[in-house]
């Protein structure tokens, strides 16, 4: 897995709209890259709309926001209408993100890891665990 202090890898993939997205392209600012199993499941729906839930609040912060799972364009979509999501979900529907950066579990999906990116693109955390422990590593960040 990608460890604090390495840069983060640089990709292009799908996101939820058909449009693509090159990670290097949000450099100059913080990223929130987090990965999740799978679309719409209960923990991941827990996870993305607490992300959601303090957007504006990680916006004013100058922090990005950005999930991928192993998911289709097309599930990524409906999850992200079906919930209102205001940021970008990446489909690694070939799984090389997710390779990657070290999360790609034995069942072929992403496990649920968060990485902080700097404006550099270096990561300055990582959060792994269950979505409450994402959720309350983004209202740390909030509250410094």
């Amino acid at each position: 897995m990608i460890a604090q202090g390495e840069m983060a890898p640089d990709f292009t993939e799908k996101t939820d709209d058909g449009s693509t997205l090159t990670l290097s392209s949000l450099r100059g600012q913080k990223v929130l890259l987090y990965f999740y199993p799978e679309a719409d499941t209960p923990g991941c729906t827990i996870e993305s709309k607490g992300f959601n839930e303090r957007l504006a609040a990680l916006q004013g912060h100058g922090i990005r926001v950005v999930g991928v799972s192993t998911d289709s364009v097309e599930k990524q979509c409906a999850f992200k209408e079906k919930y209102g999501f205001g940021f970008p979900l990446v489909a690694d529907l070939g799984k090389a993100v997710a390779q990657q950066y070290g999360v790609l579990g034995p069942s072929g999906r992403a496990r649920r890891v968060s990485f902080l990116l700097d404006a550099k693109g270096q990561v300055s955390e990582v959060i792994d665990g269950k979505a409450e422990v994402h959720l309350a590593a983004a209202d740390r960040l909030l509250a410094a």
